[in-house]
């Protein structure tokens, strides 16, 4: 039985947008807040601009691409640099934040000059689903991590009880979306989470003290932004990572919805509302955003699109903001909870890429669709990186570069190979399937 698709546009009733949007707020809730408890700023301010910066986007997107944003995890390593440098501080990073999102969108307003054609052509099929996959598998570990399977500082040794609540979770999730019917079937990542707090709750793994301690009302504490060249030259380097990230998680949503959303409403038009989001964020003393990986896994597992849903995710993003004990129940949600509903919300993006390999009907018996599938794939899971200033590009943002300059040097071969008339090493086989007709 297929599930029901609730399109881009489509408005459901508001007894069922509320639970949708709270999902979809759950889901990225756990991962949003870490980055502002990683630099030792206050959580509401980041709740209360990514719910603006979500809302703002969805705006300048005309309502067409559908995405939540919550903190960049880029950022985190350049902004910590700047808050230990004597003479500097948290606000100088907010500086540097600026200025990356007004280079983000200067890159919207070139993308916007010169059109989205060069994409076809540095991302064919081949390259186009093995991102798609990275993004997926490269966020596995951190599932992974969150549920307590892998060591780490948090777990230091494997706890039975944790990998019991990561497997109620996930086994939740997973045969929710299978069993569960009627409106049931669209939520099935909030019920797994509720269920495995409950679980978590039952196995003493919730932090009660988080909740008792939280004030019944806040003000998220804004501070203005300072700018210093040295701050911003430590930043900026990251801008590549987030427009890497940015585009490629633009592919596999527009895979998920049906929809070419580089094209409508534009790539630079996402970019755009992304890079706005982070100035305004930065202005007021939040971190930058970008889409959340998580919340393209909702879409891809629940078939609901809605602006609507995403927009009141934002709203009540907003809301909580001011209200510190519901934040801190969200934020007492134990990591073996989150990692088990995004254990399962991570492969549903990497399966995506798997979809448009079949879709796209490549062929892997061409000597370059397996070869660079096969790079942009351990490029991004070897841990490889290159380091530019302070901050490491690296996984994805990473493979994805690596993809491009492969398609672009595909494509000059083929342009010299069609000035020589020489045969292709693939000579068999149709060229067209890698790179579009010109017009």
């Amino acid at each position: 039985m297929r599930k029901k698709i609730i399109q881009v546009e489509e408005r459901p009733p508001i007894q069922q947008a509320i639970p949708l949007s709270i999902q979809h707020l759950f889901a990225m809730f756990s991962a949003s807040v870490l980055v502002p408890n990683l630099l030792g700023i206050n959580p509401a301010v980041v709740l209360f601009m990514n719910g603006v910066g979500t809302l703002l986007y969805i705006f300048i997107t005309k309502c067409k691409a559908p995405a939540y944003l919550g903190s960049s995890f880029a950022f985190i390593a350049p902004a910590t640099i700047i808050i230990s440098t004597p003479g500097l501080g948290y606000q100088y990073a907010l500086g540097g934040f600026v200025v990356t999102g007004a280079a983000m969108c200067l890159v919207a307003f070139i993308i916007k000059s010169c059109g989205t054609k060069w994409i076809d052509v540095i991302l064919p099929p081949a390259a186009m689903g093995s991102v798609i996959v990275l993004i997926g598998l490269e966020l596995s570990g951190t599932a992974a991590k969150m549920g307590g399977l892998i060591l780490t500082d948090t777990y230091t040794k494997i706890d039975p009880k944790n990998v019991a609540v990561f497997l109620i979770t996930l086994g939740v999730a997973v045969f929710g979306s299978v069993l569960f019917r009627r409106f049931l079937a669209v939520i099935p990542i909030l019920i797994a989470i509720i269920v495995g707090y409950i679980a978590a709750a039952a196995c003493g793994l919730v932090n009660w003290n988080v909740v008792n301690a939280a004030p019944i009302f806040t003000i998220p504490h804004f501070q203005l932004a300072k700018f210093n060249w040295n701050a911003i030259s430590i930043v900026l380097p990251a801008t590549l990572v987030v427009v890497s990230e940015h585009i490629g998680h633009q592919i596999v949503t527009g895979k998920i919805i049906g929809r070419d959303i580089l094209k409508d409403p534009g790539l630079h038009r996402t970019l755009l509302g992304d890079g706005l989001s982070t100035m305004i964020s930065g202005m007021f003393g939040s971190v930058p955003t970008t889409t959340y990986g998580e919340n393209i896994g909702v879409m891809a597992m629940t078939g609901v699109y809605s602006v609507w849903v995403i927009g009141g995710a934002a709203v009540i993003s907003i809301v909580i903001s001011f209200f510190g004990k519901v934040s801190a129940i969200i934020q007492s949600i134990p990591g073996p909870v989150m990692g088990g509903v995004s254990f399962l919300l991570y492969g549903m993006i990497a399966a995506s890429g798997l979809r448009l390999f079949v879709e796209q009907k490549v062929d892997f018996s061409r000597s370059r669709n397996l070869a660079m599938a096969s790079v942009i794939l351990v490029t991004g899971l070897s841990g490889a990186f290159v380091q530019l200033g302070q901050v490491k590009l690296t996984g994805m943002a990473l493979g994805t570069c690596v993809g491009m300059l492969l398609g672009v040097i595909f494509w000059i071969i083929d342009k010299f190979h069609a000035a020589n008339d020489y045969p292709d090493d693939d000579s068999s086989e149709d060229v067209s399937q890698n790179v579009p007709a010109e017009n």
